[in-house]
């Protein structure tokens, strides 16, 4: 009876995938959404941190001192060379974040198009 079992779940399991498979399919799906999920938060933050110093320097004298840590070097600029650096800086980042954002939808809609595929539901 085994056999007989066998061979028709392994015929379905071709159109199928075993539960543990379905499994860690799900959980790899949730894990990568949460990974893209936190580095969208952190590349929010960090463009929070430069909004809140470009709008700190922007009055100020474009000849004044200021210091910027390039590589885990600090050095010594004027308002007028950091400046423009520090506004390219957060367009790039905008742009990534944007980028993740997309890119989360696009690996959301997957997910949900899997989940109801295969009639998944999370029970806690």
């Amino acid at each position: 009876m085994s056999s007989s079992a066998g061979s028709s779940s392994s015929a379905a399991a071709s159109k199928r995938p075993s539960d543990q498979e379905l499994t860690q399919t799900y959980n790899t799906m949730k894990s990568e959404l949460n990974q893209l999920a936190q580095k969208i938060g952190e590349l929010e933050t960090e463009t929070d941190e430069h909004t809140l110093v470009v709008d700190t320097i922007s009055p100020l004298d474009p000849e004044r001192k200021c210091f910027r840590l390039v590589g885990g070097v600090l050095v010594e600029r004027t308002v007028k060379e950091v400046l423009p650096a520090l506004k390219t800086n957060q367009e790039g980042i905008k742009n990534v974040t944007m980028q993740l954002v997309q890119k989360y939808k696009t690996k959301e809609d997957e997910f949900l198009a899997f989940q109801k595929k295969y009639n998944i539901q999370v029970k806690q």
